[in-house]
């Protein structure tokens, strides 16, 4: 139990936006039931959420210990009452989400708790498959990232061993990743491959195109498909051979096929016909190839996952 004193500057606060504020790490489902069952008492009785404090209070917060912790990124998933997670496959051992665009993998510098990470664990929590009290080395963790404002597959791991397999399959590209994408123009060919040099500027967060191989530029290489086409847009599937950043991007604007809604790489003017928020790219399928052992993951061998629903392809491409 830790009690906290009403100051002049948290006087006339409501109750519940008080404890909300000290408390930050408390979910406010949990915040609101623990009011409800007079966890929460104000001068040692129960109170309603809407009470308004005055000069002097004294609140009684019977409340666990972690709850107190500063937040960090390694302890938001405890603000999360309620996981919103696409579940597209689970197993002992890990979890593919798909990430919805807007959402982030990890904090970006300040701490969120609407993360996927944070989400995931959550989950995990309390489904009691993580139990982080008596974890002391271990957190599931995500094995590769996608931008905030493309959606995809993305691969938890559940334990140790796991994240250690697919980090080395994922650097030893044997596990292939799908993309599609929506378009200006139609590509020509309809099938074929984007190979070519990309320098990412790291100050300007902005990727360039080399025809050459130069300083500071890295091999990227994209295998693209034209799956169909509809007025001026078209829809590609892209299989990467590389993971560059803004790999599928910066390359399908410098072939002439900009995405549709990239403010970075694509054109403003074709944009602003079609009022999109972010890139139309997706992460939509994912394929365990693994030619060499994959230990404990071995039943995973040759099996691919997909997402079931991508909103650009309904909303441009529907028959």
């Amino acid at each position: 139990m830790k009690e906290l004193s009403v100051r002049p500057n948290d006087a006339g606060q409501r109750l519940d936006r008080f404890v909300s504020k000290a408390v930050p790490l408390l979910p406010e489902s949990l915040l609101q039931k623990y009011i409800r069952l007079k966890r929460i008492k104000l001068n040692g009785k129960g109170a309603k959420r809407d009470t308004r404090l005055q000069l002097g209070d004294t609140l009684q917060l019977y409340i666990n210990d972690e709850f107190f912790e500063k937040p960090r990124e390694d302890n938001a998933w405890l603000k999360v009452g309620t996981p919103r997670l696409t579940i597209v496959y689970e197993d002992e051992n890990l979890l593919l989400a798909d990430k919805k665009p807007g959402v982030l993998c990890h904090s970006a510098g300040v701490w969120d708790y609407n993360t996927l990470i944070a989400h995931i664990q959550a989950y995990l929590a309390q489904k009691g498959e993580w139990q982080p009290r008596e974890e002391h080395a271990f957190a599931p963790a995500l094995c590769n990232r996608i931008d905030r404002n493309t959606g995809g597959i993305v691969i938890a791991a559940k334990n140790a061993e796991t994240l250690r397999i697919l980090n080395e399959k994922i650097r030893d590209r044997e596990i292939e990743k799908y993309y599609l994408c929506a378009v200006h123009g139609r590509p020509k060919p309809p099938e074929g491959r984007l190979e070519n040099y990309l320098f990412k500027d790291a100050e300007k967060n902005q990727v360039y195109v080399k025809p050459r191989p130069e300083p500071g530029a890295r091999t990227a290489v994209t295998d693209y498909r034209l799956l169909r086409s509809k007025g001026p847009l078209s829809l590609v599937e892209c299989h990467l051979l590389t993971g560059r950043t803004h790999q599928i991007r910066v390359q399908m604007a410098y072939a002439g096929w900009p995405l549709l809604g990239d403010g970075k790489y694509g054109s403003e003017r074709f944009n602003k016909n079609y009022d999109e928020k972010g890139q139309a790219l997706y992460s939509y399928k994912l394929v365990f190839a693994f030619p060499s052992d994959a230990g404990i993951l071995n039943y995973l061998r040759g099996r691919e996952f997909t997402v079931e629903q991508v909103d650009f392809v309904d909303k441009y491409f529907a028959d």
